[in-house]
């Protein structure tokens, strides 16, 4: 099996969840500002969880391009990755409805935490099918230790949200914000870069 097989589900599997996502915006019934307003939460939250999809989906797509064929560890570690980024649509909805509650933060602190350790998975099991080409190597390693600082940092968010509610938000926003950021990328055959 190719590994455009693979890509060709995860994406499917991830518009579904972009989809279900948006479909926690309840039309409000009141037409005035403040009943808008009152969407916010729910607006934000969506955004957020947005972005980290969209990122997980790029470098999803980044990695089965480097990736030589569908093994099964493959396979198996990109079925647990969708498992859990399907989790992120109950978590979005709960903490955009219960911003101020600390348990819905650390739920979805601990929804982004579980689906960023499996999203770790993907350049570890890639870098196996290359054990002789040193610069790929390199760049998934990178990746895989970027990916697993910042599962941590999720991971801290499920403990932060029951002493500083804002702290977690904090690394909520600025994990997704650092991807953002330059860094060294790959240079693939004729210059093309990825990452």
């Amino acid at each position: 099996m190719t590994t455009s097989r693979i890509e060709a589900f995860s994406d499917g599997v991830i518009a579904i969840i972009v989809t279900i996502m948006v479909l926690e915006f309840h039309t409000p019934s009141d037409t005035t500002l403040f009943a808008l307003l009152k969407l916010l939460p729910v607006m934000l939250s969506y955004t957020l969880s947005f972005a980290v999809v969209a990122i997980m989906w790029v470098n999803h797509h980044h990695l089965m391009h480097h990736a030589r064929h569908a093994n099964a560890p493959l396979l198996w570690s990109n079925n647990l990755l969708l498992l859990c980024m399907s989790l992120i649509p109950f978590a979005t909805a709960y903490l955009g409805q219960n911003h101020q509650a600390p348990l819905p933060v650390a739920l979805y602190g601990g929804v982004l935490a579980c689906t960023a350790y499996a999203f770790t998975l993907l350049p570890w099991v890639v870098n196996h099918q290359h054990e002789c080409d040193g610069e790929l190597r390199d760049y998934n390693d990178r990746m895989f230790h970027k990916s697993l600082f910042f599962s941590t940092l999720y991971a801290s968010t499920v403990a932060l949200a029951f002493v500083h509610i804002y702290a977690a938000y904090a690394i909520f926003v600025l994990v997704p914000l650092s991807y953002f950021l330059p860094e060294r990328k790959l240079a693939e055959h004729g210059g093309a870069s990825t990452g």
